[in-house]
This record gives C-alpha cells, structure tokens and sequence, in this order.
C-alpha cells in the first residue's frame, strides 16, 4: 500500500466514534499523523480528551446508545469511521432482550444517524470516505453472539448502500473485517466465553479465538489503522462497496 505521502489528509476532517480505546485509537492516532483533524467521539471522557489533546484533535464526549446524542454530533466530517462497538455473550434463547437492543443502537442505528449527517456534507465537497470497522462477524457467524453478529451483518448492508448511493458524489464506503484484534472488547470476552465454553481462560485464545485462522495470532489495532488510513488515499478512490477481510485466513475455509 502507497501512503508515502507525508501527509495525505491535509485538510480533511475525520469523526471517528469509539476512539478513546482499541481500534479507533489506532485510527485517531493515525489518520491525525496522516494530516486530518480529527474529532475523537467515545463515551470514555478522560481517556478521549487526553487523546484528542495529543494528536491535536476535538474530543466529544458521547453516549452513542442516545439519539440526541447522536444527532448532536458535527456534520463537517469528510471522513467517518463507525467503530465503536460492545459485546455481550449469551445463547439466543437466554439473550436478555435490552441487551440486543443496546448493541444494535450503538453498532446500527448511530452509524446510520452519523451518516445521515455527514453525507451531505461530503456529497458537497465531492469527496468523502466512510470506514466502517465490521468484522469477521459481519460475514460469518458463532455461537452465543447473535446480537454482535446481527449488528456487524446490519453495518455491511448499511455500507453498501451508502457505497452505491454514495458513488457519483465521489463518496466510497467500506467495511474493515478484522478477527481478533488486541483490544480491550476482545480482552472482556475471554472471561465471558470460557464461561460460556466451559474452558479455562487460558485456553480461549488459542482453542476459541485462533481456531479458525491460519496466522495464530491476534491482530494489533494498528495493523486495522493502516488499512483504514490507505483506504483514504488515491490508490484506494476506486474500491466502494467492498468488505475487506484482515483476519489471518478465517474466511479462507
């Protein structure tokens, strides 16, 4: 990937949610060094303004689970990254119903609500880039996840709309697909699926989490952010619609 231009986001505006931690860190952090001014939005507010004062971005402390909240949110961004996220882990028919409902809030309806916004804006400047951190879930399913995998499979469809609709004003939309990135989401979950598995701990990376991938080993935040960052550079302009596997070969098999 070509991103040797020192800074190829001079200029443009990045709203990135869920950026106080994890993955939308690593986003903040590196489209900020790429050039964009970056609004930091997580509900987490010492973590998110001390970020922000860093990469010398905005931050915004909010609750994505609120509409008004939402809909509050700037709509100057040129470039919007949905990532943030929660996880609970249960069976179907145990699955306590506000928690459902809470993860599609926050993973499908805030999306939609901050493109709604931000759309017109980039339809107006004739350039915009819409990043949305799906993942693996978003094209495979597992057991005891129904509501993260509902949501994930939600965000590619709302992606691809926005990709077609998007097209002719210059707008491309994409989703990132990671497997197991090496956050604080991830790091909740091990306690929760060896309860749920009946494993130890210890065992639920390499036995759970790594076993359907050829590269056994988590990915690092990072690694996401670069690939979210190249997706805002010219060699990526023509790529839209697309769902883009980081996963280490698990939707190989």
């Amino acid at each position: 990937m070509d991103t040797s231009t020192a800074r190829p986001l001079d200029g443009r505006t990045a709203l990135v949610t869920g950026a106080a931690s994890g993955i939308g860190r690593a986003c903040a952090e590196t489209l900020a060094g790429a050039g964009a001014r970056v609004y930091v939005v997580d509900l987490a507010a010492v973590p998110a303004r001390e970020l922000a004062d860093r990469i010398g971005g905005h931050a915004i402390v909010a609750d994505l689970a609120d509409p008004e909240a939402v809909d509050a949110l700037p709509a100057d961004a040129d470039i919007v990254v949905n990532n943030a996220g929660l996880q609970h882990v249960a069976p179907v028919h145990e699955f306590p119903v506000d928690r459902f409902t809470l993860i599609q809030r926050v993973m499908v309806e805030a999306p939609f609500r901050i493109l709604r916004r931000t759309l017109p804006h980039m339809y107006g400047r004739g350039w915009g880039r819409v990043v949305n951190v799906s993942s693996v879930h978003g094209l495979r399913a597992s057991a005891f996840k129904s509501a993260y995998v509902t949501a994930k499979h939600a965000l590619e469809g709302l992606s691809k709309t926005v990709a077609l609709e998007g097209a002719p004003y210059g707008v491309t939309s994409n989703c990132l697909n990671p497997g197991y990135v090496r956050t604080p989401l991830v790091e909740k979950q091990i306690a929760a699926q060896a309860l749920a598995h009946g494993i130890p701990e210890d065992e639920v990376v390499e036995q759970i989490m790594l076993d359907r991938t050829a590269v056994k080993r988590l990915i690092e935040p990072a690694e996401v952010a670069q690939l979210a960052l190249w997706l805002c550079t010219p060699p990526a302009a023509y790529i839209t619609g697309a769902s883009l596997p980081i996963d280490g070969g698990w939707t190989a098999h």
